[in-house]
């Protein structure tokens, strides 16, 4: 890919800013984020924080009275689904505010206890960070845990990053790894193998039929009727951009895994944009909004592509949380 198409090529002058902050406790936490979020209310810059319950707590009463200015966001839940934050967290809030007015936002989208099967999603997604907000007037500061996170971690953060913080110190310096297009692909792994599932292969002629099939065998594995809908509308979602956009035909596979009813649709196409599934669609936006859909919905989405065909893998928890 030429840099004059790269999505992840800044434009000059760029007044999108991206920083990592990498933090060792508790102090350097507040003392990276707390004055970042200070000055972003005095210079009437509308202000977000989203992290993990725990922290979020910390942040406000460090906040005190100015905490009323900050909109609050647990990155637990709204950020659970890594394909989810930058439609349904970071532009969400961004779109929110007047046109031309630069925002400042703390988002924290890895933290110790994300598993392995969620990290490739995570760093993906805050490689991609940077071309979802290209040529926008944001500021997106996000606090990396040095003492719990694995150092490959802290090396992709380097990489996802055009900038980076040490230790709340507030010296903001250039990253000499940055590279986030080699980040998505690199993250672009092939998925683990699928366990004993039930299978269907579908055509147009079959969309239906296979829906309500999937259905029935989800919750006969345990997923609640009201998250069984919920893949039901992934399931349609999915199969209708197979037979679209995938070569007429794919493949499902439904199965119980981990706590988690999963559904897989397999076909010949390729994904080509980076960006799929994880830009807002506009008012009046005619169709393409099939993966975004599929993001907001399922509690994790993973996402394998290449010349043989694109892997879409959807997680849905078979008991609420809390």
């Amino acid at each position: 890919m030429s840099a004059a198409t790269d999505p992840f090529t800044p434009f000059a002058e760029d007044p999108f800013v991206h920083p990592a902050l990498f933090y060792a406790d508790e102090e350097e936490y507040l003392a990276g984020i707390v004055p970042f979020v200070r000055e972003g209310i005095e210079a009437g810059e509308p202000a977000a924080v989203a992290v993990p319950a725990e922290n979020l707590r910390l942040i406000r009463d460090a906040l005190g009275g100015a905490a009323g200015a900050v909109r609050f966001l647990d990155m637990r839940e709204a950020g659970r689904n890594p394909g989810r934050i930058i439609p349904g967290v970071l532009r969400a809030f961004a779109d929110a505010q007047p046109r031309g007015t630069r925002v400042r936002i703390v988002g924290e989208p890895i933290w110790a206890g994300r598993s392995p099967t969620e990290y490739p999603a995570c760093v993906q997604h805050e490689a991609l960070i940077n071309a979802a907000f290209q040529g926008r007037t944001a500021t997106i500061l996000c606090p990396y845990d040095l003492e719990r996170l694995d150092p490959q971690v802290i090396a992709d953060a380097h990489a996802t990053h055009p900038t980076v913080v040490q230790g709340g110190s507030g010296r903001e310096r250039l990253s000499g790894t940055y590279a986030p297009s080699d980040v998505v692909a690199r993250y672009n792994e092939p998925l683990p193998p699928v366990p004993d599932a039930v299978a269907f292969r579908f055509d147009v002629g079959s969309l239906a039929v296979t829906r309500h099939l999937a259905t029935d065998e989800a919750v006969r594995l345990g997923l609640a009727p009201a998250r069984a809908e919920d893949l039901a509308l992934v399931t349609a979602e999915l199969t209708t951009n197979s037979v679209v956009h995938g070569g007429g035909s794919g493949a499902l596979r439904v199965w119980a895994e981990n706590g988690h009813v999963l559904c897989e649709v397999r076909d010949k196409g390729r994904l080509t944009d980076p960006l799929a599934g994880r830009r807002p669609a506009s008012r009046d936006q005619r169709g393409g909004r099939g993966l975004l859909v599929v993001n907001l919905v399922a509690d994790l989405v993973r996402v394998h592509t290449g010349p043989e065909g694109t892997t879409v893998r959807c997680w849905f928890a078979r008991r609420p949380r809390g």
